[in-house]
């Protein structure tokens, strides 16, 4: 295949790509995004595999049967409340995968000088290029044999940076992966020195860099990179569970960086595009998302989860439970109607339950909608994907800022599996780890009804206000279980 067929694949792939994201903004055309990515991302395997410069046809051919045979292994087995923890652990196949490249860009490049000093001196440009070919020098390395000295210093800055970023993401994403799957401890964890560690070893790395391009020592990049995945494994423990939907998105920007970098050194245009994509659209759902926590983005990632402190504000009165005969009677008499999933409700499943309710609910007449919060479960999105999969109508699924000012006028809000982004303490006290953070205020509904496991405090070991309120009940039980049995009162 040409370089041009190539070009113009690789061209069409990036077009796809862009509208694979273009896609996803909303719900109707996210099953035609995705398709999108599908075709754009196998034209460009396609492209790469038959390009110039290939070889070892079946052992790559091996490699990608191997890899796409795990993926649908695990994507068939995954549930969606794991969801989260995968795509963190995907991010760290990404981070391992620059830095792998970033080291055979090294090997090719020491390659290359030894075999320049062996050639002939009586070579001229084209013989030297002719001969190089004997050798078996082809693609990236034919590429770094023609490069001036200037542009092999340009060389070593996109490989430098190519490893470094994606050790940060390996190492971190590992972390955010054991976090959300509770194998390492939720809770902001920090070795002594704190942030002076983090900013010792980026100084120490940026010494490293200088010395790798003064003189290409070998040595300068396996230390950048123990430090590196120090950097990685120690910002990320430092980070509390409650932020690790920002912190999984900021991983996903890392990882295109670092995928770009490597384009840069592997003159990959695509790769170029693709990871600047990536990077940028995670960057600007990391924002979005600290705009919702109303938080800066340097504070979720250099802070941490709960920067105050002064004492919370105690907690008054006493959790008032409910029976589904109570929540039934409340659901037949109410008008309006509006439902907060949380990650309660995705890990019990309950999902199709909520969607049947609410057809009963429709169809007696009542208006029924949904308050979705922008960091609603641990993965953004998360709630809607669910909703969409019970195939809840996406015209009653609104943010926040479409519906906060409803709630006053609404006779029952249903809580389901929801702490955080509906705990009145946000605004009530200065002190709570969450103050200032904008919250769905559905303690001003007429009756609240709350549907969780037990009394606990939730992943993030915040106590609510909200559970002790007037008009709160408390329906405690499985999510699942507690809303089959209110179907069976609401025909």
């Amino acid at each position: 295949m040409s370089i041009g067929i190539v070009s113009a694949a690789y061209i069409a792939a990036a077009v796809l790509f862009i509208l694979s994201l273009g896609g996803l903004s909303g719900q109707e055309s996210a099953k035609r995004a995705v398709w999108y990515g599908i075709v754009g991302m196998a034209l460009a395997v396609l492209a790469t595999y038959f390009g110039p410069g290939m070889g070892g046809y079946v052992i790559v051919l091996l490699m990608v049967i191997v890899g796409a045979g795990i993926g649908q292994y695990l994507a068939t087995r995954v549930e969606m409340t794991e969801m989260p923890q995968l795509v963190a652990a995907l991010h760290s196949f990404v981070g391992l995968a620059a830095v792998f490249i970033g080291y055979n860009a090294e090997l090719e490049m020491n390659r290359i000088a030894e075999l320049v000093a062996m050639a002939p001196t009586s070579l001229n440009a084209t013989g030297l290029e002719a001969w190089l070919h004997e050798q078996g020098v082809q693609g990236f390395a034919a590429k770094v044999a023609h490069k001036t000295p200037v542009e092999l210093n340009i060389l070593k800055v996109e490989v430098f940076l190519g490893v470094f970023i994606g050790a940060v993401t390996f190492t971190g994403s590992v972390v955010a992966f054991g976090k959300l799957a509770g194998k390492v401890t939720s809770k902001a964890v920090k070795l002594p020195g704190g942030h002076a560690l983090n900013a010792g070893a980026a100084i120490l790395s940026f010494i490293l860099l200088l010395v790798y391009m003064s003189n290409g020592a070998g040595w300068t990049l396996i230390l950048m990179s123990l430090l590196a995945f120090f950097i990685g494994y120690h910002l990320i423990m430092g980070i509390g569970g409650a932020d690790m939907p920002v912190v999984v998105s900021m991983l996903n920007s890392y990882s295109g960086w670092a995928a770009s970098a490597i384009g840069f050194s592997l003159g990959n245009d695509l790769l170029i595009v693709t990871g600047a994509l990536v990077g940028s659209s995670g960057a600007i759902l990391s924002y979005i998302m600290c705009k919702a926590m109303n938080r800066s983005f340097v504070s979720v990632i250099l802070g941490g989860f709960g920067g105050a402190t002064g004492p919370q504000m105690e907690v008054e009165g006493e959790q008032v439970a409910i029976d589904v005969d109570g929540v039934a009677s409340a659901l037949e008499d109410a008008d309006s109607v509006i439902i907060v999933p949380g990650y309660g409700m995705a890990v019990a499943q309950a999902q199709q339950n909520v969607a049947e309710l609410t057809r009963r609910l429709r169809a007696k007449g009542k208006e029924v909608r949904f308050a979705i919060h922008p960091v609603a479960g641990r993965l953004p999105g998360h709630m809607n994907v669910l909703l969409a999969e019970a195939k809840v109508p996406y015209d009653i699924v609104l943010e926040m800022d479409e519906i906060n000012e409803d709630f006053p006028e609404t006779d029952v809000v249903i809580v389901i599996g929801s702490n955080d982004i509906v705990n009145p303490a946000a605004q009530d006290d200065p002190n709570s780890p969450i103050a200032g953070m904008p919250v769905l205020e559905v303690w001003k509904a007429k009756q609240v009804f709350v549907s969780k496991r037990g009394q606990g405090t939730g992943y993030s070991g915040i106590e609510n206000p909200l559970f002790y309120k007037e008009n709160t009940r408390m329906y405690y039980g499985d999510a699942k279980q507690s809303l089959g049995e209110l179907l069976t009162r609401i025909n």
